[in-house]
């Protein structure tokens, strides 16, 4: 399996020179919800407001905190690699390009980007990776009693976190289940308009061949329309059984599993290993991991956001 992409800074030269010149990439930070804002909007507030709202102004002023400091505490860079990235002009404060020190900023109100990418200076917000166990319901909590992504979290719901799954997969199939506060990616990724991907890998009963992949491919009728995997790949074939690959951007229900039955091959076991490119790896049934800056990255673009 692919290991999960990261972003990683370029080590400093040798020559002490050089430093400040060296390029920075983004490491931990986290892209924040929104990545758009009405410039005009924030010039005026920022008129009407001049000791209120200083980021119009380059100056020193005694609100608000330095935005090193901000961008550090973001896991963005040190106070130093970010004071190079602002004199650089890599860094901009509600659209506009930064290139001065001690410039003060409010985390929770000002719009802070690095290369482009708005950066989330604040913790509102929380991604995580589940790996979902077969014969767990994709709830919060379960009327009946049953076995729920809710009794995984039991801890930090008790602590007042509040966190909610992104699609479901049927209590039957395991695999990578998101789990966030963010509402509007949530409903972005699970939006048909988006076509986010899923990869499974699934377990049929049968030998298949490649006529499998082309009527995956080419659609399958299922009883409320046409199916299309956008990739197939038939891992392997052993005594009656095989793995078998599939990617697809659809969400109907037990999509995968209608797919497969109506071609002749009956799910014996299915599992979710990917999201876009946010990827199941090596992590263990029922355990939880923060996605990376990378990934998260991925994600908002991917939903244009």
């Amino acid at each position: 399996m692919t290991p999960t992409a990261r972003r990683e800074g370029i080590p400093e030269k040798d020559n002490p020179k050089d430093k400040r010149n060296e390029e920075i990439l983004l490491s931990y930070a986290k892209p924040a919800r929104r990545q758009n804002v009405n410039i005009n909007e924030r010039r005026e507030q920022a008129e009407k407001n001049p000791l209120e709202d200083n980021w119009w102004d380059d100056g020193d002023q005694p609100q608000g905190i330095r935005l090193q400091k901000v961008l550090a505490q973001a896991g963005v860079a040190s106070r130093r690699h970010a004071e190079v990235m602002i004199e650089n002009g890599r860094v901009e404060v509600n659209g506009r390009i930064v290139n001065k020190q001690g410039m003060r900023v409010d985390p929770n109100v000002d719009v802070i980007r690095v290369d482009g990418v708005r950066v989330n200076v604040n913790e509102e917000h929380e991604y995580f990776v589940f790996n979902k166990p077969r014969g767990v319901h994709t709830t919060m909590s379960d009327e009946e009693g049953r076995p729920c992504v809710g009794d995984y979290l039991s801890e930090r719901v008790a602590s007042g976190q509040r966190l909610f799954h992104v699609g479901r997969l049927d209590a039957d199939t395991e695999g990578l289940l998101l789990l966030t506060n963010d509402g509007e990616l949530a409903n972005r990724l699970t939006h048909p308009k988006y076509g986010v991907t899923k990869t499974y890998l699934a377990t049929v009963l049968g030998e298949a061949k490649g006529t499998l992949t082309r009527q995956l491919r080419k659609g399958i009728e299922l009883d409320d329309g046409i199916a299309k995997a956008d990739y197939v790949q038939i891992v392997d074939v052993n005594q009656g059984m095989s793995l078998v690959r599939i990617e697809i951007h659809e969400g109907r229900k037990h999509i995968v599993r209608r797919m497969f039955k109506a071609a002749g091959y009956p799910v014996q076991r299915l599992v979710r290993t990917k999201v876009h490119t946010v990827q199941l790896g090596e992590q263990k049934p029922g355990t939880m991991r923060a996605l990376n800056s990378s990934e998260l990255t991925a994600l908002y673009k991917a939903v244009g956001m």
